[in-house]
């Protein structure tokens, strides 16, 4: 029918009938190349703006640490890198590298180095690179994703438009019953034209087969249903649609941003592709007009080994397919194929999850992954249970009865082995940074996690900093996922649901919303405009002037011939039709199309608001913390290269046995650009000797001196004001009486430490610490430390680093550290051997008790730990009570 002419596209060159068909699918499929074509160039662009204003430099901390380690691994080979002891870290005791990092992304960065670019490219670059690459990945995917959950096959309606599109395929077949109710072949053909048309509405494009079939299928215009609606799924609208403005939203969302411009070489800008394929994988292997997607289950596990391999975050992706599963058997959707593909996705999942050594057997130990393990047992027990029903055709009361049993049973044994693991500490405690997502900031217990500005929750503000019109479109879209929906669209409100909740609670975690915040939005602009090009487009589906016009236009494959001038005659009906009509008809049609025009003028405007907004925010996460931009007082910009500077200087003009003490947030750097051993650096593993450096910072400048000459020959102190070591400081102190209980005697949040006003003036306690003394040598009247103590011998051009070289270093505790026999080994032959803390420093280790994790119920608690936590929490909860107040930048610290 030329009416439906739009309803044609995507099922073959054989049913493009007619000239416009063809040129509508044309047009149709260039604009989604196009927009596709330009979505992902800008994803990439907009993610290099760094690279192009500052040069292939990598960002911020930890992302030195990730090249250190995959020059490691690209220069060692996967053996070494296993058995990696690093020596030039948290000296004297070292790391064990190989077996406490999350490989996947410094396997990766080699893998591309070696097999893709090889000279092409240094190592060097392809990390400052790889953000912005995966950044486009995850775009793809995440465009992916929206296109399963908006395939009508998959939604409520799909038994009414499949039956429909069998229907016509099969009109002429002699098994369909062309007439039905009294009505005729023809006005029945009619009837579910115009039905057709008006289900799909909201898709421009939707597909329908007109031509006649014989009986035995023989005319070559005749296909088979099940292969004609495998092409229409492929190019499914407004999937297409939905998929396209997802990818493109993705692509340049602030939230993905954060982690995904070109520099920040940090776990998250792999992890939230891998991430994001894991997730597809999921919902594509639920997809219900595929009988065998189960087998997606299999490629589920393997990205989720992926993940895992990448980001310790695989925590919430194994939980949220987990609780996906579960909440299917809420909702009445358990079916053999669901059951098949979770099964498939854990086990493949857990196999190879615990081969990744940082991992090992969390995902059947930890109390943080048990939750997933325990849907896949209850998946067994249910699919027994349901087998067992079916083969015995039991009556529906009698199979709750069966099932009651069956679960009770599985209930009891499984509490006998809980209960008797418990006692051996078998399950693992959950740990801090998960603890802390449930309870208020601040209020962990630890010192050291809620010392982290991105653990803070997340307020109004910042949603809409980093999302913006996401936060009024999501709300929209997750309405279409409610109308249309289906395995995929449920999987998609859960994550939204989970992840807003999460991303609360630490603003850190508003990462994970930008995926979900994307698809939503896209479903809900792409139905839209769809909807809204569909009106300008088509003819009046609900006129009856159609209708009698369709009737006058008999397009058959005999009468080919004919078409031309049958259409045109069939236009001219129309037209003659609707002028003669009452005006109804056509007053509908005018009011939807202005409406469709106003809708794709205002969503146009916005798009273009958001897109600069977005490359407004690139912009400003583009600049790395290492590179500061400043201004003199004439207004001119300058870079601000101080930290390398110091770095080189240290690389070039110290020993090559030389240790550097800084506090731990500049380990990485130090050790991956000067090339020194380093005291500490942001891989927080040991609370206690992170409480030991903090002591040395914060007590009393001869006390920390004393310490330090037998840990390290240079002092590096970040001055200058803003976030510097002295705003960070009453977290330092914060930290180390957590472990030394001396330092401030009876007040775990160490109130006698910090600023008495707003002008930063230091209490008695801060004036006379080791950090204040050097910090403010020779800039503070009064300030100045003793020569034989301490020596400066650098500072940077704009006075933001400065380096102090301990005087009378204590040779004799660093030879005894440097001695081999001094180290721990597992075994005589082992790799895995650490370091000692000198005897001269035994003293100073017998004051310090244990930091006890408020959640470790492994350990037995004493009851200072218990006092002394219910202290931290009274002075936390009571922030006006403290005696002391925080500088202007205590605030703005990290």
């Amino acid at each position: 029918s030329s009416i439906n002419f739009i309803t044609k596209l995507k099922m073959g060159n054989q049913l493009f009938t007619d000239l416009d068909s063809t040129i509508v699918n044309c047009t149709w499929l260039g604009a989604c190349f196009v927009m596709s074509h330009y979505f992902i160039l800008m994803a990439y662009n907009i993610r290099l703006i760094a690279i192009k204003e500052f040069g292939t430099v990598i960002h911020e901390f930890d992302p030195y640490f990730n090249y250190r380690a995959a020059e490691y691994l690209y220069k060692n080979g996967r053996v070494e890198f296993f058995k990696w002891f690093d020596y030039k870290s948290w000296y004297p005791l070292g790391r064990p590298v190989g077996t406490t990092i999350y490989p996947g992304m410094q396997f990766t960065a080699s893998f591309i180095k070696k097999y893709i670019v090889g000279d092409s490219m240094t190592l060097n670059d392809v990390c400052c690179y790889i953000p912005a690459w995966f950044g486009v990945i995850a775009s793809i995917l995440v465009g992916s994703i929206a296109y399963e959950c908006t395939l009508e096959s998959d939604s409520n309606n799909e038994i009414i438009i499949m039956s429909l599109i069998k229907y016509f395929i099969d009109e002429g077949s002699s098994n369909t019953k062309n007439i039905r109710n009294g009505k005729s072949k023809h006005s029945q053909q009619q009837h579910l034209k115009k039905k057709m048309i008006k289900s799909n509405s909201n898709d421009s494009f939707a597909t329908t087969k007109t031509n006649n079939c014989t009986s035995n299928n023989t005319n070559k215009n005749c296909y088979d249903v099940d292969n004609e609606s495998r092409v229409f799924l492929i190019f499914a609208s407004p999937a297409t649609e939905c998929a396209i403005t997802a990818m493109g939203i993705m692509g340049m969302v602030p939230a993905h941003l954060t982690r995904s411009i070109g520099g920040g070489f940090d776990n998250e800008c792999v992890a939230m592709s891998a991430m994001c394929l894991t997730f597809y994988f999921w919902v594509r292997s639920l997809r219900q007009s595929d009988g065998k997607s189960y087998s997606y289950g299999v490629a589920t596990g393997i990205s989720y080994f992926y993940m895992a391999a990448t980001w310790g975050g695989y925590v919430f992706v194994l939980n949220m397919i987990g609780l996906h599963a579960a909440v299917l058997v809420l909702l009445g959707r358990f079916t053999t194929k669901v059951y098949l593909s979770y099964t498939l996705f854990y086990i493949v999942g857990t196999i190879l999850a615990i081969q990744i050594p940082v991992v090992g057997l969390a995902p059947i130990k930890s109390l943080e992954q048990l939750g997933p393990c325990l849907v896949f047992l209850g998946y067994q027990l249910l699919q027994y249970c349901e087998s067992s029903i079916r083969k015995k055709n039991i009556g529906r009361y009698d199979a709750w009865v069966f099932r009651l049993k069956v679960f009770l049973t599985a209930s009891i044994i499984g509490s006998i082995v809980i209960f008797k693991c418990i006692p051996e500490g078998y399950f693992g405690p959950i740990s801090t940074r998960v603890r802390g997502l449930f309870v208020e900031h601040s209020k962990t217990g630890n010192p050291l996690v809620d010392s982290v500005a991105e653990h803070q929750p997340a307020d109004s503000s910042v949603y809409f900093r980093y999302l913006q019109y996401l936060c009024i479109c999501s709300p929209i879209g997750a309405l279409f996922c409610l109308i249309y929906f289906g395995n995929a669209a449920s999987f998609v409100l859960l994550y939204a649901m989970v992840a807003y909740f999460f991303s609360h609670r630490m603003v850190r975690l508003i990462l994970l919303l930008g995926p979900v915040a994307s698809i939503l939005s896209g479903i809900a602009i792409g139905r839209i405009m769809t909807w809204s090009f569909t009106q300008l487009w088509l003819e009046d589906e609900e006129s009856p002037e159609i209708e009698n016009a369709d009737e006058k236009v008999n397009v058959t494959i005999e009468a080919k011939k004919k078409k031309k001038s049958a259409k045109k005659t069939s236009l001219k009906e129309i037209k003659s039709g609707t002028q003669n009509s009452d005006g109804k008809g056509t007053a509908a049609t005018i009011a939807k199309r202005i409406l469709a025009a106003i809708v794709i003028f205002l969503i146009s405007m916005f798009a273009a608001s958001f897109q600069n907004y977005c490359i407004k925010m690139s912009r400003a996460l583009s600049n790395p913390s290492i590179i500061t931009i400043g201004q003199r007082q004439d207004g001119s910009i300058v870079k601000i290269d101080d930290y390398r500077e110091a770095y080189w200087w240290i690389r070039d003009y110290t020993p090559e046995d030389s240790r550097i003490l800084a506090w731990w947030d500049y380990g990485y750097q130090i050790t991956a650009i000067a090339n020194r051993t380093t005291v500490a650096d942001g891989n927080t593993w040991n609370h206690e000797h992170i409480a030991l450096l903090g002591k040395i910072l914060t007590t009393n400048v001869d006390e920390g001196y004393n310490i330090a000459r037998h840990l390290a020959d240079y002092v590096v102190v970040w001055a200058g004001g803003g976030g510097d070591d002295l705003a960070k400081s009453p977290h330092l102190a914060r930290i180390a009486n957590s472990v030394y209980r001396g330092l401030c005697p009876g007040d775990p949040t160490c109130r006698e430490f910090g600023f008495m006003d707003h002008r930063g003036t230091p209490s008695a306690m801060m004036a006379n610490s080791f950090l204040y003394q050097l910090h403010s040598h020779r800039l503070v009247e009064g300030i100045e430390v003793d020569p034989n103590q301490f020596e400066e011998v650098y500072k940077s051009k704009y006075g933001k680093v400065r380096i102090f070289k301990l005087m009378n270093v204590d040779e004799e505790s660093k030879a005894w550290v440097a001695d081999p026999r001094n180290l721990i080994c597992d075994t005589p032959d082992s790799w895995f051997c650490r370091g000692q803390y000198p005897p001269a420093l035994k003293q100073v280790l017998q004051q310090k008790k244990d930091f006890s994790q408020l959640q470790d119920f492994n350990n037995k608690r004493i009851n200072d730990d218990e006092l002394y936590q219910k202290q931290y929490f009274e002075n936390i909860n009571k922030p006006n009570d403290n005696q002391l107040r925080s500088s202007p930048d205590y605030e703005r610290v990290n």
